[in-house]
């Protein structure tokens, strides 16, 4: 059979229609809950009736605390188990990921950075770093002995500092 097509004005009466249930519904729902609302409050929270004499006020009080007390632990079980609930439902999460396959690590490609670009990267533009090792050491001047610069072949001055003489000489010139 052929499949009839619905026309445009059709549409957009079923959608007005859709739309009008769908809020009635709303309203419905709305009204509902406002008067469970009421009840329970009706329930739970009788009519407060202030007494006149100061041992009624503290009798009061106490009641209200207690209440208040009973409350708060009620407030303290339901979030506790909220908290527990949504752990497990996190763990049920991980364990269906694991389930469905296994992650595989993407390969990484090699990047040739210098020491200066990789600093700029790791700690931004307002750090100005330079990794040039050479230029961050000290200059040292070599000085050359006076008594090195005048003989320049050992075998000349060896008779000089042959002996204690020559020995007491070499610890004269250096002193």
């Amino acid at each position: 059979m052929a499949e009839k097509k619905m026309s445009s004005c059709r549409k957009n009466q079923l959608k007005s229609l859709l739309l009008q249930i769908g809020e009635a519904m709303l309203e419905e729902e709305a009204r509902e809950a406002q008067e469970n609302k009421m009840m329970y409050m009706e329930e739970s929270c009788p009519p407060l009736s202030i007494p006149g004499s100061m041992q009624d006020l503290q009798e009061l009080c106490r009641k209200l605390h207690k209440q208040i007390d009973f409350v708060d632990e009620e407030r303290y079980d339901m979030e506790t188990k909220v908290k527990k609930a949504t752990k497990e439902i996190d763990d049920l999460k991980i364990m269906v990921q694991d389930l469905k396959g296994k992650f595989k690590k993407p390969v990484l490609k090699k990047v040739r950075m210098s020491a200066d670009a990789m600093l700029a990267a790791l700690l931004g533009s307002k750090h100005k770093v330079s990794m040039d090792l050479r230029a961050n050491l000290k200059q040292v001047k070599k000085e050359v002995k006076e008594e090195e610069k005048q003989t320049s072949d050992w075998r000349k001055n060896i008779k000089d500092k042959a002996g204690m003489d020559g020995r007491k000489k070499i610890f004269e010139t250096e002193a």
